[in-house]
């Protein structure tokens, strides 16, 4: 995942077997087949409800998409999948989703979009060998930063840096950052930080973004993702970044628990706070805020300094966390609809314009060439993270946490945290029994 080829985000994969899939036994010329697309991402619902309908009224295939509620998409796979019209594509979050739908995951290995996938940007493979799932989405996460009110800090005669190139580290990040709390009068904010969201839900950019640092790095240390032995060991360095959200924030900790993303995301859309943790996709929920007064050149990115080894030679995190797979309990009509839509949406020249411009995907394929990339600015960020040669991107190595649960029971002990009800030590234990419960 180190350097990955710019490709990032989307589209993907979903598909298609050539072979038996492909195939329609028994349905007959007229069966067209259809599409039921169970989506991952509510901010992408709009896009892909758009592109149903053109493909619909293009093809006569009917598309249906259905989104999952922020967090529940695991629940909802799993009402659905049972049901006579299931999904015929739906989508799992990396190796540990794959144990669970394996069952219900079509072979891709000889798929097309399979054979386009670029190098560095590997499919979800079974124990078989075969792919069962493919990336359609490679972004990347950090600090997202309000340049206009970084240069505005940084003019000041006593600033704690003159630029962001020298936020380099822990160290420096948390002087500019409490500096600029201090200072908020002055310079025109509410916080350093927009609030962090610790709402039931609404925590996942804590407990699985932010702790996936810490535990990238205690997988190298074990030399292994897949392992039971995770101690949280570098949790002391995700305390370090999480209190200096806390204390540097819009808002007092212990409203923590009452706020969603969209309060902190509209925060920063509306200049209250210089900074705010989140991808790639926020940019399209910072340009929709009624009130956005942040320029699309003003959007940068900053690494999530917490201080963790040779953090100074590490960028954002880029990667991947979901991966579309058919369903092969679907008829076969259906599969193929399936296939066909992606195809269309993935391989062609009037798709790709829906997945550039509509989805905002730099997607994972060789048929995208490097001018195939959205109009994004934090997509841009991305992309030239990937392409520097001196620093490291972060994998996403979230994908190999143990389940739904252990992510919900690790958010509810940092929202108690956040309130006053929990110690450190109690978050810790949390974490720890639960890693080493859900791994059995």
């Amino acid at each position: 995942m180190k350097q990955m080829k710019r490709i990032s985000a989307a589209v993907a994969a979903l598909v298609i077997a050539t072979g038996g899939l492909v195939a329609c036994s028994g349905g007959g010329d007229d069966d067209k087949g259809s599409v039921y697309f169970l989506n991952f991402k509510p901010e992408q619902d709009a896009a892909y409800q758009k592109i149903a309908k053109d493909y619909t009224a293009k093809t006569g295939v009917e598309v249906k998409v259905v989104t999952a509620a922020s967090n529940s998409y695991e629940q909802t796979l799993k009402a659905e999948i049972g049901k006579k019209d299931a999904p015929t594509l739906f989508q799992v979050n990396g190796p540990t989703g794959l144990k669970t739908w394996e069952p219900y995951m079509a072979d891709l290995s000889d798929a097309t979009i399979t054979k386009n996938l670029n190098p560095d940007v590997p499919a979800l493979k079974g124990s078989d060998g075969k792919v069962y799932g493919v990336p359609f989405a490679v972004e990347g996460y950090g600090l997202i930063y309000n340049a206009a009110i970084f240069d505005k800090y940084f003019a000041l005669p006593d600033a704690k840096a003159k630029s962001a190139a020298d936020i380099k580290d822990y160290a420096t990040l948390k002087a500019v950052s409490e500096d600029m709390q201090a200072k908020k009068a002055e310079l025109g904010i509410e916080g350093a930080f927009a609030s962090t969201s610790l709402a039931s839900g609404e925590d996942w950019r804590w407990q699985t973004h932010l702790a996936n640092l810490p535990v990238h790095q205690e997988f190298k240390d074990l030399g292994t993702k897949e392992t039971k032995d995770v101690k949280f060991k570098y949790n002391e360095n995700f305390k370090n970044l999480f209190d200096l959200y806390l204390k540097n924030s819009t808002i007092d900790p212990k409203l923590a628990p009452s706020k969603a993303v969209t309060d902190s995301m509209a925060e920063f859309a509306m200049g209250k706070a210089a900074m705010v943790q989140n991808g790639n996709w926020a940019w399209s929920q910072i340009e929709k805020v009624d009130g956005n007064v942040v320029k699309q050149d003003d959007i940068k990115f900053l690494p999530m300094y917490m201080g963790l080894p040779d953090e100074g030679k590490t960028g954002i995190a880029v990667g991947t966390e979901n991966y579309l797979g058919v369903n092969k309990k679907a008829s076969e009509a259906d599969q193929k609809a399936s296939i066909d839509f992606v195809n269309w949406l993935f391989t062609t020249d009037e798709g790709k314009k829906y997945v550039i411009n509509d989805l905002g995907f730099n997607a994972p394929f060789n048929n995208f060439s490097k001018t195939d990339t959205p109009n994004d600015p934090l997509a841009k960020e991305v992309a030239a993270a990937i392409d520097n040669k001196e620093l490291t991107t972060i994998p996403w190595d979230f994908q190999y946490f143990p389940s739904q649960k252990f992510k919900n029971d690790f958010g509810q002990a940092l929202a108690q945290y956040a309130s006053g009800n929990k110690s450190w030590e109690e978050v810790v234990k949390i974490f720890t029994e639960g890693w080493a419960a859900e791994s059995k």
